[in-house]
């Protein structure tokens, strides 16, 4: 790594900061849109989502009549907890409700094509969410449904998550232009959308894997391109290598995941045996900055990626992203449903609303054009 160290230029944003709503009613690029990768954003789409995430967290009584009557449906393929359960109290705090469906026992597209489930339930609901095995599960049900959809994981990306992971570094550090994060571990989903939104927000991101187990070279070009197109933040830079040591050195913020994803199960013997070194313990962790945070996207598996030292450590902000997972999806529903601008003020020390929101009229459908893979 052979960037300069970083240095905080704005003071940490306070979780009760006075954010103000206005943030959140610049024109809206992102009605009526899919989120299936973040390869979909500019760098504007994620200063929009993470500056509404921020409005909606100081003022989340502003938000809750914003998303009335409006029905989200999950569809999920793998177990979850937080993806779960920030996506169904997000907008139920929004006024909407979500209905889930458990796909585990089937997957999408087997009982019934996705096409035809796609324009069910576009005539019965107004945003779809989907956790699944394959990415163009996402894909397909986005070209076909006429109604938002959300990737809330898939096999290749996990966009919700790495726009959380981002949200939470900049309630830390403030300004993350120039900041260093180092991933270490697989290169993931999770690891291909981090590196992602690291680029369109100035972050310098170092990947760490053992050889073979690197991030996907599409993603490393998607960040090049990336990159090259971003204009209102200079880009930050993704560097790979196998030195988990060369990776952390101080590091603002080290990141980790497990070594075996879902759907990955028949490798975990191999992969312990392969990650040893990547494990984040003390001694890692004092290679990093001395004020590096250590992050992990959940669930961990103590005593493998990471160690109970660490992991409880007063430097882990873990928690912090499980729940700015709720404030982050707040905003992409918002912003997805156009209705980030339906803060309702209140009347000072009253707290009555001073008018109703107005109605949700749907914007013509904007078809995704970026998400290839």
């Amino acid at each position: 790594m052979t960037t300069k160290p970083y240095a905080m230029k704005s003071s940490a944003i306070a979780q009760d900061a006075p954010i103000s709503v206005a943030a959140a009613k610049r024109q809206n690029t992102l009605a009526g849109r899919d989120l299936c990768s973040i390869r979909d954003l500019s760098a504007a789409d994620v200063r929009l989502i993470l500056d509404t995430a921020h409005a909606v967290k100081a003022h989340p009584e502003l938000y809750w009549h914003a998303l009335n009557a409006k029905q989200l449906a999950m569809f999920f393929e793998k177990d979850s907890l937080r993806t779960r359960m920030t996506f169904e109290t997000g907008i139920n705090t929004l006024g909407g409700s979500a209905i889930f469906i458990d796909q585990k026992g089937s997957r999408l597209g087997e009982r019934e094509t996705l096409a035809d489930v796609a324009h069910n339930l576009e005539r019965w609901i107004d945003v779809i969410v989907l956790r699944t095995y394959s990415h163009e599960t996402i894909t397909e049900m986005a070209r076909f449904a006429r109604v938002p959809v959300v990737n809330a994981l898939s096999d290749i990306e996990h966009p919700c998550q790495a726009l959380a992971d981002i949200f939470t570094l900049e309630e830390r550090f403030g300004d993350l232009r120039g900041l260093r994060l180092a991933y270490v571990g697989d290169g993931n989903n999770v690891a291909h959308s981090l590196l992602l939104t690291a680029v369109l927000t100035g972050v310098n991101i170092t990947l760490a894997s053992p050889k073979g187990y690197g991030p996907k070279a599409e993603f490393l070009a998607a960040a090049e391109a990336l990159a090259a197109g971003a204009e209102e933040v200079p880009a930050g830079t993704v560097t790979c290598v196998t030195d988990p040591g060369e990776a952390v050195a101080g590091a603002d913020a080290i990141y980790t995941d497990q070594w075996t994803s879902m759907g990955q199960e028949n490798e975990a013997d191999l992969r312990q045996q392969i990650f040893a070194s990547y494990q984040v313990n003390s001694e890692m962790m004092s290679l990093a900055a001395p004020h590096a945070a250590f992050m992990h996207c959940l669930p961990a598996r103590r005593g493998n990626e990471v160690t109970d030292e660490v992991m409880d450590s007063a430097q882990s902000v873990v928690f912090d992203q499980a729940e700015n997972r709720m404030h982050v999806q707040k905003a992409i529903l918002l912003l997805l449903l156009d209705a980030a601008r339906d803060a309702t003020p209140l009347t000072e020390g009253s707290g009555a609303r001073l008018e109703g929101v107005r109605p949700f009229t749907r914007n013509p459908r904007k078809r995704s054009t970026q998400s290839s893979f």
